[in-house]
C-alpha cells in the first residue's frame, strides 16, 4: 500500500511511524486511519520489526479529528460511509487493533495532541513526550464525549479522578502536568525525543526474545479486565511451561551464563505457544 498521509521507516528493527500531514497539524482522517490499520498489519507480518515507535511530522504530533466538514464533522448520518450500517467511531477501530498488536508501542510525541491525537496513545505501551508537548481531551469542549475506547483506557493509566478531572474541563494542558498525572513516563527536550524513543525500542530489539515480548504485552493488558490475581497465575504457569522449555529460553540462559549478548532464534510469526490467543474475539454489536 502506497501511504499517503503517514510514514513507513524500517531502522534496526525499528518502525517508526510517522503521521503526516504537518500542513494540517496531522489532523486524523479516514484515510490517516486506513493507512495506519494497514501499517499494523504490515509490521505484525513481519518479524524483522521489534518495535513502533509513532511520532508526527512538523510541530504536532495530531491535532484530532480533521474539521473540515465544520458543523458535520461528528455527524455519522453524514459520513460517506453511513449507508454500510458500520457506524463505529473510527478512534476505537485504531486503538482496538493497537490493543491487539503483537509488537511493543512506544509514543514520541513532539507536539500538540488533542482529541485522538491523545486517544490514540492510550494502547500504546511507553509514552514519551517532549517537552513541547500538550495534551488535551477536548471533547466536552466540542459537544461529544471521549472516543477511541479512553473511557476503558484513560482511567486505567491514569487513576478515574485524573481521567475525569482531564475529560471534564477539556483544557489542553503541558507536558509536565501530563507526567505528574502518569500519562507519559517522561519528558525530554524536543531535539531529543526521537533519538530517546527509538533508544527505547532499540533495547527491546536487541537484548529481548520477541516471542516473550508479545507474550507480556497481552498478559499485562489483559490482566488489567481479571477479577482475580488466580487468572494471572493461571496463564503464567502456561507461559512459564511452554517458554521455559524452548530455545529462547536456553539462549537465554546460555548468553548470561557465557556474558554475551543474546541471540534469540523465536519468531512471533511461527513461535508463539499453542494456547496463543487464549481469549475470545470480541464483537461489535
Amino acid at each position: 500500500m502506497n501511504y499517503e498521509e503517514i510514514l513507513y521507516e524500517v531502522d534496526d528493527a525499528v518502525l517508526t511511524i510517522t503521521l503526516n500531514r504537518p500542513e494540517k497539524l496531522n489532523a486524523f482522517t479516514r484515510t490517516m486511519l486506513a493507512e495506519l490499520l494497514d501499517a499494523l498489519d504490515r509490521a505484525d507480518a513481519d518479524d524483522d520489526i521489534r518495535a513502533i515507535v509513532f511520532t508526527g511530522a512538523g510541530r504536532a504530533f495530531c491535532a484530532g479529528a480533521d474539521l473540515s466538514a465544520g458543523a458535520d464533522t461528528f455527524d455519522a448520518d453524514k459520513r460517506p460511509d453511513r449507508d454500510s450500517g458500520l457506524n463505529r467511531d473510527g478512534g476505537g477501530l485504531l486503538t482496538l487493533r493497537l490493543y491487539e498488536c503483537r509488537k511493543p508501542l512506544i509514543a514520541a510525541v513532539n507536539g500538540a495532541a488533542v482529541g485522538v491525537g491523545a486517544t490514540m496513545q492510550l494502547p500504546m505501551d511507553i509514552r514519551i513526550a517532549s517537552d513541547q508537548a500538550r495534551y488535551g481531551f477536548v471533547f466536552a469542549r466540542r459537544g461529544i464525549v471521549p472516543e477511541a475506547c479512553s473511557s476503558w483506557f484513560l482511567p486505567r493509566i491514569v487513576g478515574i479522578s485524573q481521567a475525569l478531572a482531564w475529560c471534564y474541563s477539556g483544557r489542553v494542558f503541558p507536558a509536565d502536568e501530563a507526567l505528574a498525572g502518569g500519562l507519559v513516563s517522561e519528558v525530554v527536550p524536543a531535539e531529543a525525543l526521537l533519538a530517546r524513543a527509538r533508544a527505547v525500542a532499540g533495547e527491546i530489539a536487541s537484548e529481548t526474545s520477541a516471542v516473550s515480548v508479545t507474550l507480556i504485552r497481552h498478559m499485562m493488558w489483559r490482566m488489567l479486565g481479571a477479577d482475580h490475581p488466580m487468572e494471572a497465575h493461571k496463564l503464567d504457569s502456561r507461559g512459564v511451561y511452554y517458554c521455559g522449555r524452548g530455545p529462547d529460553a536456553k539462549e537465554g540462559v546460555a548468553s548470561f551464563l557465557e556474558k554475551r549478548a543474546p541471540r534469540f532464534p523465536g519468531r512471533v510469526s511461527a513461535d508463539l505457544p499453542p494456547f496463543f490467543p487464549w481469549w475470545e474475539e470480541r464483537e461489535f454489536e
